[in-house]
């Protein structure tokens, strides 16, 4: 809809990640460092971690994009709540290694023999866990036992494990220490700064053909990084609709007034956020009042939901 009317070949802020788009923040750039030492180095674990929608998942497709296939062979699981054997069964399928059928020994071997395998064609393997906050600490072990293979002084597979903050409370564990040997370098991967705003818009839209229609005002960059606290994923949800309402009302420009206009639509626990933390700067007497509504309110549905418990029939 409004990629023609501004003039754009593509829709600039989509949501699914795409590495074509992805914008080299200071915190990427280091976040890719890190991810290529690891390959530099051929062996043993590379944990990059970051709150959700700051552009893991798009950081990992670009990685892949670079990776010479004929020296790297590479494959990506999402991980989810599984036992430690569905983790072998789930690497040998993202592998491609068949092994239907086979108990834990069996699916093992047959890992180890693709393994070496690949060694003697002068490949490696390349393993990327997302979404690693979800493993548990025993599936988390497999992996680590699965790198302890190796043909002389290299490895047979290297990890990267990517999650959410939460990972990192999961590796400082006692349960794995021996992990954390193994660990060649860990980052975080924080929000945009608010200088980086306007730089990532504007990326974006000049990818997708942007000649300056809509022109967008200072502040109205300042406005985004007030409604989405610089994630890259709530930016560019923010403003697709700005565009959107921008074409419905015929804007040639944008200004901070639109997007705050927007953002109080659709990221209201986003404004909520920005507008308490204000309010508490300020003295904190309408975040009382917010707390004392909300207690009003759950008060009236606990005693609705009283009124609706019916007693059973007697026989």
């Amino acid at each position: 809809m409004y990629e023609s009317y501004y003039g754009l070949t593509n829709l600039p802020f989509r949501l699914n990640p795409d590495p074509a788009f992805l914008f080299e923040s200071l915190g990427h750039r280091r976040a890719m460092a890190n991810l290529e030492y690891g390959i530099h180095k051929r062996e043993g674990f590379i944990v990059v971690t970051g709150d959700v929608g700051t552009g893991k998942t798009t950081l990992v497709q670009r990685l892949l994009q670079k990776l010479p296939p004929e020296q790297i062979v590479a494959a990506q699981i999402v991980s989810t709540l599984f036992d430690p054997d569905d983790v072998l069964r789930l690497v040998a399928t993202s592998f491609g290694v068949d092994a239907a059928g086979a108990d834990k020994p069996g699916v093992l071997n047959a890992l180890i023999q693709y393994f070496v395998a690949l060694h003697s064609e002068g490949k490696r393997a390349l393993l990327i866990v997302d979404e690693a906050q979800n493993l548990s600490v025993s599936a988390i072990e497999e992996l680590r036992m699965l790198s302890n293979y190796q043909i002389g002084n290299e490895s047979l597979l290297q990890t990267f494990l990517m999650g959410q903050p939460e990972f990192r409370d999961i590796i400082d564990s006692p349960a794995l220490a021996q992990l954390r040997q193994r660990v060649l370098a860990t980052y975080h991967l924080g929000p945009l700064a608010p200088a980086e705003i306007r730089s990532y818009i504007e990326h974006r839209l000049k990818l997708a053909g942007w000649s300056n229609h809509p022109n967008i005002e200072d502040d109205a960059f300042d406005a985004v990084y007030t409604n989405t606290d610089g994630v890259p994923r709530r930016i560019n949800a923010l403003f697709d609709r700005v565009l959107l309402a921008g074409f419905l009302n015929e804007q040639a420009v944008i200004k901070a007034s639109d997007v705050n206009e927007v953002g109080s639509e659709m990221l209201p626990a986003v404004s909520d956020h920005s507008r308490i933390v204000t309010e508490t700067q300020q003295g904190g007497s309408h975040f009382e009042q917010s707390l004392a509504r909300i207690s009003q309110q759950l008060d009236s549905i606990q005693m609705a939901v009283q009124q609706l418990q019916i007693e059973p029939k007697k026989s």
